[in-house]
């Protein structure tokens, strides 16, 4: 399942996160990282609210003083929350509240996005319908736009009046 996590990082969170410093690049390489557990088995610490948390803190700390550098690499922890909440983690309480029912709860199963076949394809046909909606929201036909979203991580949110 990637669709439709790239759909949630790409289109939903700049509507949500109006700073001109959030990076969408890497809020979606961050969304994604926990679809990558996969190959050790099983879901892991990128599927639990600690590890999200944890990573909020780091950046936090590392840049205390630095406002444009903190908005920027706050779309780390922003894109792993995103993915907790797209994926339907909170609905694993012993994963999603991990390390508080024990230390035992991580890998060994499937992953979340893998749990809900056919449901997957039916997220990925939705997350297919929100990046089409999102191109024409963001007026990425523009070339221009498009540079600005590929070396930037930048896209134009047309706020209601």
């Amino acid at each position: 399942m990637f669709i439709w996590f790239i759909a949630g990082s790409l289109v939903a969170i700049p509507m949500v996160f109006a700073s001109p410093d959030l990076d969408v690049r890497i809020v979606t390489v961050a969304a994604l990282l926990p679809v990558a557990e996969v190959l050790i088995g099983g879901p892991w610490l990128l599927h639990t609210l600690a590890a999200a948390v944890l990573v909020l803190v780091v950046v936090m700390l590392l840049t205390l003083g630095r406002r444009g550098q903190r908005q920027r690499w706050l779309g780390i922890p922003i894109g792993m929350f995103t993915h907790l909440v797209m994926d339907g983690t909170w609905g694993y309480t012993e994963l999603f509240w991990w390390p508080t029912g024990g230390f035992d709860q991580l890998g060994g199963s499937a992953l979340p996005e893998f749990d809900r076949f056919p449901g997957t394809l039916g997220l990925e046909l939705l997350g297919l319908v929100v990046c089409l909606w999102g191109w024409r929201q963001f007026g990425l036909s523009q070339p221009e736009r498009r540079r600005k979203l590929w070396s930037e991580g930048r896209v134009e949110v047309s706020r209601g009046r």
